[in-house]
This record gives C-alpha cells, structure tokens and sequence, in this order.
C-alpha cells in the first residue's frame, strides 16, 4: 500500500479540492482498506480498490454533511506539475489547465482524473465509480468542451 500512497492521496486531492481534507480521506480510506482487508479479492488492483473506498467514504461524508463541496480551487503552487519542458509558456499552459479542471463539476473532475491520470479505461472508471459507461464518456466530452472553451478564451500566453 505504501507505493500506491501517492496516487491515493491524488484522487483524494480531486475528490475534496482541499490539502487537509485529502490527508483525512487518505487516512480514513487506509483505515478502512486494513480493517476490510479479508474483502479484497486476490487478483484484482489494490488500487481500483482503494479508489472506490475513497469515492464512496467521500459521497458518505457529503451526505453527512462532514465535507463542504466547493471549498475553493486548490492554487496550481500547491500542485506538483511536471517540469518536463524548458518552455515556461508550457508550463503557465499547464498551470491555467489545472485551474480550469480545477473548477469542473465533481463528476467530470473525477472521470478526467482517473481516465487521463491514472490511465484507467472507460469501463474501468465506470465500475470505480459505480456509472454507466456512456456515462463517462458523456463526463469527458463535456469535460473536453469546457476546456477547450476556457482555453480558448484566454489571452494568448507571451
């Protein structure tokens, strides 16, 4: 579990938009994970796992009322981007991209992280979160639309 820690805390980071409450989640979705692990089904990934106890504890905590959604979107200084590229255009692109995925609705938020970050198929994402597939596919259109559209408003960059 230690490796996929990361990860985890990623997902988690999505989901609540919030350093702190990514920590709790985190936590709280290892706990769980430990005290069901006779649950988990030998063969299948840990981290398709872990990432459904996340989900569903998070929608448990919205329901209960434990969690605010919409606290604020996460600055993109708090987020680790790649520095892959010399290019400092590319890297203020990426920083306006985060932002913009940042402010997506929680659903279309999730299907971009787990499909295009974590490399998950669509029907993969779709059992994680317990969705059609059609579902996700519709999720991630929409998700391309409004990040095109905000993209393509913005102010060339240099």
């Amino acid at each position: 579990m230690p490796d996929l820690f990361p990860r985890l805390w990623r997902f988690c980071m999505v989901l609540t938009k919030a350093t702190d409450r990514a920590d709790d989640l985190a936590q709280k979705t290892c706990e769980r994970a430990l005290a069901n692990a006779e649950k988990f089904n030998v063969g299948t990934d840990l981290d398709r796992w872990l990432f459904t106890i996340a989900r569903r504890i998070w929608l448990n905590d919205i329901r209960a009322d434990k969690v605010c959604l919409g606290a604020g979107v996460v600055p993109v200084e708090e987020i680790d981007v790649p520095n892959n590229n010399p290019h400092v255009d590319v890297n203020i692109l990426a920083g306006e991209v985060l932002n913009i995925v940042q402010a997506l609705p929680e659903g279309q938020r999730v299907t971009i992280f787990l499909v295009y970050v974590e490399g998950y198929s669509y029907r993969e994402a779709a059992e994680m979160l317990d969705i059609p597939i059609g579902t996700v596919m519709s999720r991630l259109a929409g998700a391309r639309k409004t990040i095109v559209a905000r993209t393509a408003a913005q102010e060339p960059i240099g």
